[in-house]
């Protein structure tokens, strides 16, 4: 039987960290090599790290970039890789427009993937399909390709494409497999939201079915800033069975043998798409010579690693992104403002899952409002975590300031300015510990929160990272739940899950004196704030008017709050962040 042993490495690749990622690469390709594979698949972008923003616009990473592929290619001996890079031309001729931001005497940069066979760079691939909308923007620094090349490795016809590419059904995979591609080696960058990988999974099993091709997916894995990338790399038979699947949120490396008799027999007996003269003049076979040793032993069957459910995808994602945050910008422990709530026990209970107990402190900072119950669960919450607890009382300061601002305030009746006050002290106790001790301080904030701007500025808002940003505050009782599941007790005290939310910054508050129940608020947002649903369009979908036009009166009103907020992990479809840019200064209005 003619087979042919494809390995996909899903690597996690740090921005602008050229050497550290070429290391990596170098380190998988032993490893592939060891496996026996013909051809090692790379993720997008892998020498670079994805995404790495305006580094583009540096003439200087733009050449270390290629001298660091120039070291790959010198290890990449007995084996052909593809491997995701910066290239600064795509071989045509006139040369396509120039984009607006690439600086006079930079050449044009292209979303590359370069074909590596035994020491010699082949040929290089670059992205035909530039995304432009959500988190992307790659038209901002790439051009487009236009050219298809085809590379014979050990008789096998392979296609290369990136990830964009793959998703168009009149994209290039297909003019691919017309020209007699066998197999799709695609490669990608692709972020994870809530339910993307099964999306994704459907969607590549159309492409393998509609154009009679074996189809592989790498994707990258790991976090850059509020971004995660899933890893879920899958290969795909000619009929759209999935061969081999990698693990979910972890660097992975799969390998498996193709059958390439079966896609033959298949393709005999298929209808031969015709390629247009435009596109069949942009394609080109390259030889990729390997040396003759070929693969003996038993056939390698690759691993389907199990599908992972969506809120289990959703607390991986998190904590993937808190440890590479904190590690990939040289932080090694994370403080949190403990206040006896749901959100900071989730975000202290996954700080610690990401970094260990050790490298986590806590910080709780009751007020003359703060209730014996927070006390109670904030210690509870901390010896079950072993994590260091510190305990410094704001109800001093909080006089100090009431005190000095009563001749000002004379008259006027107290407020959110005094439950404002609170959250600033706080804010101010957990940069000093920052600045002392060089921990990261980890905000608290959830989605709904931050949607309506239910938070302070320079107060529960101040600190480095935003952990559970992007999070409902329905889905928060739903992770802290299943995070409570795991082991032989419950990390989350139940009395933070059963009683009503509060921020406890004035007597007997209750988070719903101010919202909707999260219940109703939450649907709410997401038909407005991920959906960009009209005010009727909400309505009609059973809420009351006057709570919907509330709400959207507020998600207005809070952008210039969210605009200096600290980046936070994705994990919904849109994020408040990247996603969604809306602007501050704006006159008009939904509701």
């Amino acid at each position: 039987m003619r087979t042919f042993r494809i390995a996909m490495v899903q690597m996690n690749s740090t921005v602008g960290d050229l050497d550290g990622n070429v290391r990596l690469i170098t380190a998988w390709l032993r490893e592939a090599k060891k496996a026996k594979a013909d051809l090692v698949a790379f993720p997008e972008l892998a020498i670079t790290g994805y995404p790495p923003e305006d580094l583009l616009l540096k003439p200087r990473f733009i050449a270390d970039n290629r001298r660091a592929l120039q070291e790959v290619v010198r290890h990449c001996r007995g084996i052909a890789a593809v491997v995701g890079y910066v290239s600064q031309s795509d071989g045509v001729d006139p040369k396509p427009a120039r984009s607006s931001v690439v600086q006079a005497g930079l050449h044009e940069l292209y979303n590359a993937a370069a074909v590596i066979a035994d020491q010699k760079l082949i040929t290089t691939y670059c992205k035909w399909y530039l995304p432009n909308y959500g988190v992307f923007d790659e038209s901002r620094y790439f051009h487009p390709g236009r050219r298809l090349p085809l590379i014979r490795v050990r008789g096998v016809v392979v296609g290369v494409n990136i990830c964009e590419d793959i998703w168009l059904p009149e994209g290039p995979t297909g003019f691919q497999a017309a020209a007699g591609a066998e197999v799709i080696v695609n490669i990608n960058a692709s972020p994870f939201h809530l339910g993307k990988s099964r999306v994704r999974e459907q969607m590549l099993a159309t492409r393998a079915r509609e154009h009679g091709v074996v189809l592989t997916y790498t994707n990258a894995v790991g976090a850059q800033d509020e971004l995660v990338f899933d890893g879920n790399s899958v290969i795909l038979d000619h009929q759209g069975e999935v061969i081999s699947r990698g693990k979910a949120f972890e660097e992975d490396l799969i390998v498996a043998d193709l059958n390439m008799e079966a896609v033959a027999r298949a393709r005999r007996t298929g209808r031969k798409k015709i390629l247009p003269k435009r596109i069949a003049a942009a394609v080109e076979l390259c030889a990729a010579p390997l040396p003759s040793v070929r693969n003996a032993g038993s056939r390698v069957v690759g691993a389907v690693a199990a599908t992972v459910d969506p809120l289990e995808e959703v607390y991986r994602a998190l904590t993937l992104g808190v440890r590479d945050y904190v590690k990939k910008n040289g932080f090694t422990r994370a403080v949190i403002g403990l206040s006896g709530g749901v959100d900071s026990a989730l975000t202290a209970v996954l700080a610690v899952d990401a970094l260990g107990s050790e490298n986590v402190w806590g910080l709780f900072m009751p007020s003359l409002y703060t209730s014996q119950d927070s006390h109670d669960d904030v210690a509870e919450l901390g010896a079950r975590l072993a994590i260091s607890v510190h305990t410094i009382p704001i109800t001093e300061l909080f006089n100090t300031y009431r005190r000095e601002l009563a001749a000002t305030f004379e008259g006027r009746a107290p407020d959110t300015t005094e439950e404002n006050l609170q959250a600033r002290i706080r804010g101010n106790l957990l940069m000093a510990f920052s600045n002392k001790f060089g921990h990261l301080v980890l905000t608290t904030g959830n989605k709904s929160e931050m949607s309506v701007g239910y938070a302070t500025l320079y107060g529960d808002m101040a600190g480095g990272f935003a952990v559970i940003k992007d999070v409902p505050k329905t889905m928060v009782y739903d992770l802290a739940r299943l995070r409570n599941f795991r082991g032989t007790t419950p990390v989350i005290p139940k009395r933070t899950l059963d009683r009503p939310p509060t921020a406890e910054l004035r007597p007997n508050q209750k988070d719903e004196d101010s919202l909707p129940p999260y219940e109703i608020l939450d649907p709410i947002l997401q038909a407005y704030v991920e959906e960009d649903r009209s005010l009727d369009e909400i309505i009609e979908a059973g809420f009351d008017r006057a709570t919907v036009a509330r709400v959207m009166t507020m998600v207005d009103g809070s952008e210039y709050k969210r605009r200096q907020a600290p980046i936070g992990i994705k994990i919904t479809h849109r994020a408040l962040g990247k996603d969604r840019r809306m602007p501050i200064t704006n006159g008009y209005r939904n509701s």
